[in-house]
């Protein structure tokens, strides 16, 4: 038993000893390491950003009320057209009782004042006919006569704007009549019958009744990031893809780039505008989520290499040019780079077509 576990051992040494061996052996051997080399080609770069943003009209306004009240009636709902001057909601005043008492109180003096002048020129047309008094008394109180029905007129109507609203002149065009000021796709409409409403003054906005806008002249609104913004200008083209209408790929001009940044999210942004065109079978709603691709660099027919191959050493730039096939040695070459597209980057001079250019290492 004791010839066994002895004979065990030596083979453990043994097996150790051999491994160490060949271990030793392995690693001594110089290591050759393999490149996939890559040839430069004639291409067409380009370089482009994408802007995140929404589809909405470039006229998008909320009509607001002329005077305080309740919706007693609304005339349309989202979706409806409209043109401008159509009523979209009729408005039922509630007056204030100083003002309608005073409106009152303004009705009764007209009513005394008439009840005056009317006795004075039944009488004074009496005396006249008789030959009493000269025409020209007989005149005055014909006029004063007419100017007390002139006041109980403008009173009642008075009366009338304080406790309904409305004008007996011009009821077509009464302030309770709430018109849409252009014409346009109703897009919301917040109140309904029974809703208190506002009119807009210094100290509140108002209330909107309805908001209205034309879809047919729409903008592509979204946001560019500080380092790109400075590589727009107005003008440019632009390409907008719509997350729900993958198919419809409308185009833009830019038209509109902020001269002041937001941050929103830690990030410093400029608001953009472009001017859609879109063919008239399109039906696009106001608040599409898009996205906006811009050409902003163009390079047609140059030679490039992938980006890769490059080595950056501060403003220079070098490839390695296979020198010796058979023994794999490159020699470090200086080229005067351009635009890249992120993927290719553009050589302008050291190297040809002809060169074969140090890749990346290929692992066994």
């Amino acid at each position: 038993m004791k010839k066994f576990f002895r004979i065990l051992l030596w083979v453990i040494i043994g097996l150790v000893f051999i491994g160490t061996f060949v271990f030793l052996y392995l690693n001594s051997k110089e290591e050759v390491t393999q490149y996939e080399n890559v040839t430069p080609e004639i291409a067409t770069l380009e370089r482009s950003t994408v802007l995140t943003g929404k589809i909405q009209p470039r006229d998008e306004i909320n009509i607001k009320p002329q005077i305080s009240g309740i919706i007693s009636e609304v005339m349309v709902e989202a979706g409806d057209m409209v043109k401008e001057g159509d009523v979209i909601a009729k408005i039922k005043v509630i007056p204030e009782a100083s003002s309608l008492s005073s409106a009152q109180s303004r009705v009764e003096s007209a009513k005394i004042s008439l009840e005056d002048a009317e006795r004075k020129y039944e009488r004074n047309k009496s005396l006249y006919e008789k030959q009493i008094i000269s025409r020209e008394e007989f005149e005055t109180s014909q006029t004063s006569y007419r100017m007390a029905q002139r006041e109980l007129e403008t009173a009642l109507d008075g009366f009338r704007i304080v406790k309904e609203g409305v004008s007996s002149l011009n009821a077509s065009e009464s302030n309770t009549l709430v018109r849409s000021t252009i014409t346009g796709l109703v897009l919301d409409v917040p109140v309904k019958v029974g809703t208190s409403v506002i009119q807009a003054n210094t100290f509140n906005d108002g209330t909107t009744i309805a908001t209205v806008a034309d879809m047919t002249n729409l903008i592509f609104k979204g946001n560019v990031d500080e380092t790109e913004v400075g590589l727009l200008s107005p003008g440019m083209p632009m390409e907008i893809t719509i997350g729900s209408m993958p198919d419809i790929h409308p185009t833009a001009v830019l038209e509109f780039i902020s001269p002041k940044g937001s941050d929103a999210s830690g990030a410093n942004t400029f608001e953009i505008k472009a001017a859609l065109t879109v063919d008239s079978d399109v039906n696009l709603r106001a608040g599409y989520s898009a996205n906006g691709k811009v050409l902003l660099a163009r390079a047609e027919n140059v030679l490039t290499v992938p980006e890769g191959v490059i080595e950056f050493s501060g403003d220079s730039t070098f490839v390695y040019v296979l020198t010796d096939k058979e023994k794999s040695e490159y020699m470090r070459t200086p080229v005067e780079t351009g635009m890249t597209d992120g993927l290719k980057i553009e050589i302008k001079a050291g190297i040809d077509t002809a060169s074969v250019i140090r890749g990346l290492e290929i692992h066994n």
